[in-house]
């Protein structure tokens, strides 16, 4: 069922916000091979002003891709590589004594800028990773009593590696809440790799010139606050949420055993601010309940805890998550 609404966004808004969105799909494609589920989730992030955490082995591109979608958009863009020994400072920046002065001077760190790239975040420890995400949080940090503001346009794509766990510090269940979406990337196909080969020899990996520019993103995020979501879409998104912590009266015994945990109110924002940026993606200014759908793994597979025994019976929480959607009434 497709719900309607009234919607203050103009047919040439959303002309051309398409038109942006193609170029941006467009630079996208013609960088990475395959990965396209990927690649919605980054844009819907985009869209959002939030930030994503991407997981897989290594080797899965998920570092170029997220590099690669970033200079499809012209805004300042830092890579912080995180290891045992970072400090906050590093990432937030601090105070210097400049001799020549005799003054204290402010040098502020890679995280002020519109797109941040931390990779293997949980190789950071626990003191760092809280520097970082409570400027993801709070879109400031503090350095000398001061505050600094973040750029109207921050985003974080965070990267983690779920093997070599020797040395790591895993998030907590209160950290990975902060991110909008974690995606995970499987191998690519056979098709696909040989196509990451032919494409290396060519040189396609050069970087070529932004397709839009700063101002442009701010447009296209200010256009996804005005999709119109229905109450009962709204209402659909709050059952969701609320079954996942109340499993036992939504799904089967067998399967309610497993969650230790279920989702904050962060996953319902989470779920419409995404399904808004989908429906804009695929040319509508009203939310379905489809759009909802579409990336639930992604919006909840980190704010739902499984126990031991999940782990245990090999029951992921893709499977929770599948049950608890097929559970609930669509409107």
């Amino acid at each position: 069922m497709e719900i309607g609404g009234s919607s203050n966004i103009s047919q040439e808004e959303l002309d051309r916000s398409i038109e942006m969105l193609k170029k941006v799909d467009a630079y996208y494609n013609e960088k990475i091979v395959g990965q396209k589920r990927l690649k919605l989730s980054l844009i819907t992030t985009f869209l959002s002003n939030s930030h994503i955490l991407v997981e897989s082995v290594p080797g899965l591109a998920k570092t170029t891709a997220a590099k690669m979608l970033s200079e499809a958009v012209s805004g300042s863009f830092s890579r912080i590589q995180c290891t045992p020994d970072l400090l906050p400072s590093d990432i937030i920046g601090t105070q210097i004594f400049n001799y020549s002065t005799n003054e204290f001077e402010t040098k502020l760190g890679p995280v002020y800028a519109n797109f941040v790239l931390l990779d293997e975040l949980n190789r950071s420890s626990s003191k760092t990773q809280s520097a970082m995400l409570e400027a993801m949080q709070e879109y400031q940090t503090s350095i000398g009593g001061v505050l600094y503001k973040m750029p109207e346009v921050f985003i974080v794509i965070a990267t983690q590696n779920p093997i070599e766990q020797e040395g790591t510090y895993l998030l907590s269940e209160a950290q990975l809440d902060r991110f909008l979406l974690k995606e995970n990337i499987s191998y690519p196909t056979s098709e696909e790799e040989l196509e990451v080969l032919n494409r290396f020899e060519g040189e396609v990996f050069v970087k070529t010139p932004s397709v839009l520019e700063i101002k442009d993103l701010i447009c296209l995020q200010e256009t996804v606050k005005r999709v119109y979501i229905d109450d009962a879409i709204k209402k659909y998104i709050v059952d969701i949420i609320q079954a996942t912590r109340n499993t036992e009266k939504v799904i089967s015994q067998d399967l309610s055993k497993y969650v230790d945990l279920g989702s904050s109110p962060r996953g319902a924002i989470a779920f419409m601010q995404v399904s808004k940026a989908i429906a804009l993606m695929n040319g509508r200014t009203h939310v379905t309940p489809d759009d909802v759908k579409l990336l639930r793994h992604s919006v909840l597979r980190h704010r739902i805890a499984l126990n031991f025994a999940a782990i245990a019976d090999d029951v992921s929480v893709e499977t929770i998550i599948d049950a608890i959607i097929g559970a609930i009434k669509t409107p």
